[in-house]
């Protein structure tokens, strides 16, 4: 909360002024009563009319300044909260775009989208009607004391009476509202979860008739957030009632004992009118109150969430190293790793690759391929062993420098909802020619028979392309720039095996000097490789050349045999 609230501190000063215009703007409202007491009880009976339209103007004046006041004070805060809220979502899309993969994984993607969306709009809110109302009301609810027991002590007694009882259902509710929140808020993410598999697997859904049975976890899901938020909900339903019997019950009181001091002539009528309206004021600003402290609930409950995104420390420090003299340009030296620290998905892993040497990896499912690539890139940092590039740890490579040596295509790399240039271009500013030849390179030729060519609009996703399109796409953005290390993580499945053999050919030719390491499941796809490793269960089961693993490893000839059709 602390961190959050930090992000009011540049806005102090326009804060202060929005709060010297509320305060003014309030306390002229408080003045309207005890001028219309003036009126009945002094003015009036003397019949001197004009001093009555005086004063009638004077209240105008004064109605009219509170609300110019008001009004200037509401778009300031609104302005104020749009700011802070803006600056906050930005750090925080920030920081989610740098958290580790690790801390990703902990906090998963619907929570942090939640967190972006759902949980700053609470804060916004909070920031927004603390500035309105939280000024406001406390202000209108001590002057409105103050000056009806300057009007009358014996009639505020009766107020001040009710007061302890209506703070302790306000600290009652604040106490059990926050925890409420929070779980309505962990309902919404794994509702935001259900809804994003089920958008983007929505074909899978079809295709297999599952959509009863997707409805019916969703209504579980919906389900639980609607009791929670319903039990969030009674919570603080309990406030505005709570309160409205209490100081109802209390003007009751007031007007029967007003009655009896103004017929034992005790008290005027006047002072009767103007504290029943201040009455009145103080009723509303405890509604206000309590209505604060349902925002409060929820801002407080969303800041501790978005709190916890921005206080995760770095986790991929870059660690000062010494550079090795060696011919080598990629080393795996004995390299185990673990997701969740039980169960090792990579075990004591070894390989090495010259500049320009192709490694291709093949393997069943699960079997760790991709999980080479990740720790490459560092996207996560090996439990054990080391991996060097050119001699270097890449955990003494700035990560920025790291990853700009490499062009990557994921095996669910995704596409976005923009033109088949900028998709293939990626923001890192690309001449139309290195574009071009990037997606002839990747056997992309497919654009040129687009009615807009490269400047066709593609859906989220790459709806609009089919899978070897895609594929293709990606290829190409991965090799736009030339990138020293090429990593191709199963994104030949979708071709077919002629647009499979020419983007071989291509890189071949074309990046003789690129090291390349190409995740497979066909034979066909690394059997040209310089070195081919399989992994099986996460460790090397085999590591050579096409022809030794045929010769060594059972686990390659298997499926060697399966796909080809012959043996060696």
């Amino acid at each position: 909360m602390r961190k959050v609230l930090g992000y009011a501190l540049p806005h102090v000063p326009a804060i202060s002024l929005q709060f010297i215009i509320k305060f003014g703007g309030t306390v002229i409202e408080l003045l309207l009563p005890s001028m219309l007491s003036i009126i009945l009880d002094d003015i009036a009976p003397s019949g001197d009319m004009n001093r009555v339209y005086l004063w009638g103007a004077l209240m105008v004046l004064c109605a009219a300044a509170a609300a110019v006041t008001n009004i200037a004070a509401n778009v300031m805060a609104t302005r104020i909260s749009r700011d802070i809220t803006e600056k906050l979502r930005h750090d925080l899309f920030v920081k989610t775009a740098y958290l580790s993969c690790r801390q990703a994984d902990k906090f998963t993607i619907p929570s942090l989208n939640s967190r972006l969306t759902a949980d700053t709009y609470n804060i916004h809110q909070m920031l927004d009607r603390m500035q309105r109302m939280g000024i406001r009301a406390p202000i209108q609810l001590i002057g409105g004391v103050f000056i009806a027991m300057l009007l009358d002590p014996a009639l505020t007694m009766i107020l001040v009476a009710t007061l302890p009882v209506l703070a302790a259902i306000i600290w009652f509710i604040s106490k059990k509202g926050v925890p409420a929140y929070d779980s309505v808020q962990q309902a919404l993410d794994k509702m935001v979860r259900k809804v994003q598999e089920n958008m983007t697997g929505v074909r899978v859904i079809k295709a297999l008739s599952r959509t009863e049975y997707e409805k019916q976890k969703f209504e579980e899901i919906n389900r639980l957030k609607y009791e929670r938020e319903k039990r969030a909900g009674i919570i603080m339903a309990v406030s505005n009632p709570s309160l409205n019997l209490i100081l109802n019950c209390g003007l009751a009181v007031v007007i029967i004992v007003g009655a009896y001091r103004v017929n034992g002539g005790m008290t005027q009528p006047g002072k009767i009118v103007a504290f029943l309206s201040y009455f009145t004021m103080i009723l509303t600003s405890l509604i206000m109150v309590s209505r604060l402290f349902v925002l409060y609930t929820k801002g407080v409950a969303s800041a501790r969430r978005i709190e916890e995104v921005l206080s995760a420390g770095e986790e991929m420090e870059v660690i000062p190293g010494e550079r090795e003299e060696t011919d080598n340009h990629i080393e795996f030296r004995s390299v185990s790793f673990s997701y969740n620290k039980k169960i090792e998905n990579l075990s004591d892993v070894s390989f090495s690759l010259k500049r320009g040497e192709t490694l291709g990896i093949i393997g069943p499912m699960g079997s760790g391929k991709s999980t080479v690539l990740n720790l490459l890139l560092r996207f996560y940092d090996a439990d054990k062993g080391e991996i060097r590039i050119s001699g270097e740890d890449v955990r003494s490579i700035p990560p920025g420098e790291l990853r700009g040596k490499f062009g990557v295509v994921f095996q669910n790399d995704f596409l976005f909802a923009d033109t088949i240039r900028e998709n293939i271009n990626f923001g890192r500013g690309l001449s139309d020619d290195a574009i071009l030849r990037a997606a002839e390179q990747a056997q992309a030729d497919f654009i040129a028979d687009k009615e807009e060519s490269f400047d066709t609009l593609l859906a989220v996703g790459g709806a609009n392309l089919s899978g070897g399109q895609k594929q293709r796409l990606l290829i190409a953005r991965a090799l736009a720039a030339r990138p020293e290390i090429l990593l191709l993580d199963d994104c030949s499945s979708a071709l077919d095996y002629k647009t499979d053999a020419g983007l071989r050919r291509a890189l071949s030719r074309e990046f003789g000097d690129t090291t390349a390491v190409i995740i497979a499941q066909r034979v066909s796809s690394v059997m040209g490789a310089d070195k081919i490793m399989v992994l099986e269960d996460g460790r090397v089961a085999g590591y050579g050349t096409h022809e030794e693993l045929l010769e060594t490893c059972s686990g390659y000839r298997e499926i060697f045999e399966i796909q080809m059709g012959r043996r060696g």
